[in-house]
């Protein structure tokens, strides 16, 4: 209950919530389509999954401001390549939102001569190159871990004077049970770091299905968007596992 009330009492908890909700009626919705007789709580969970999405673009209202503020903390980083990466994703997030308020604008009737496909494009755009940064981000930290449990490894190994039980062989099968190996134990120990690249990887496949790259069904969108969405609410529950920057 106490997590619960923490989530709700914040507006990222909130959006985190009816995201969640979102694509768990996208993904229903996909599996029970096929199905004969579920026409009507297919319409259903349509309509909840459209309202959903309208409440959560008021969430999002100001969050261009938070992403600008991140921006400016990510500037800061000490590491060239997470400083690098956050900076530029920050900066597309910045737009994405721009982009975001505006369709919100023309969808309540503020504004008119608004192009709603163009801007829709242009937000998928900058999601997509924020979402990619991020994922580089990641990636590099991934590297950089797996270069650490590498070392520590060795080090065990050469003061307990036994053989390398895992080593790098000229066969290929054996070389990828050692990468496999290595990127378990990395993850493993940075909890943070786990949730953020399967959060990111998650989230990439809405722009890129928005923009034609790599197109896929209802299902697929809407399960990476609920895994996204849970990753996301439990750093917000517990903020510690929240990935933060070098």
């Amino acid at each position: 209950m106490d997590a619960f009330i923490r989530v709700a009492n914040q507006s990222q908890g909130r959006d985190r919530l009816f995201r969640a909700t979102q694509h768990a009626c996208m993904l229903l919705r996909y599996l029970l389509e096929s199905k004969a007789g579920k026409e009507a709580v297919v319409t259903k969970l349509k309509n909840l999954e459209t309202s959903v999405s309208t409440g959560r673009k008021w969430f999002r209202l100001g969050n261009v401001l938070h992403a600008i503020q991140a921006t400016e903390q990510s500037i800061q980083a000490a590491d060239l390549v997470p400083r690098l990466c956050l900076t530029l994703a920050n900066l597309n997030r910045v737009v994405y939102y721009i982009c975001d308020t505006v369709l919100w604008a023309k969808s309540v009737g503020l504004t008119s001569g608004i192009n709603r496909e163009k801007w829709q494009v242009r937000a998928a755009r900058h999601y997509y190159y924020f979402l990619l940064l991020s994922l580089v981000r990641d990636l590099y930290e991934v590297l950089l871990h797996m270069g650490q449990v590498a070392r520590d490894r060795a080090k065990r190994e050469k003061s307990s004077g036994d053989p390398p039980k895992y080593s790098v062989a000229d066969e290929e099968s054996e070389w990828f049970q050692s990468f496999l190996l290595l990127l378990f134990q990395s993850l493993k120990r940075n909890p943070p770091l786990f949730l953020d690249t399967v959060k990111n990887f998650c989230d990439i496949l809405i722009p890129l299905n928005q923009l034609g790259i790599y197109k896929s069904n209802l299902g697929v969108v809407g399960f990476g968007g609920l895994v996204s969405s849970v990753a996301g609410l439990i750093t917000v529950v517990y903020p510690q596992l929240k990935l933060k920057a070098r």
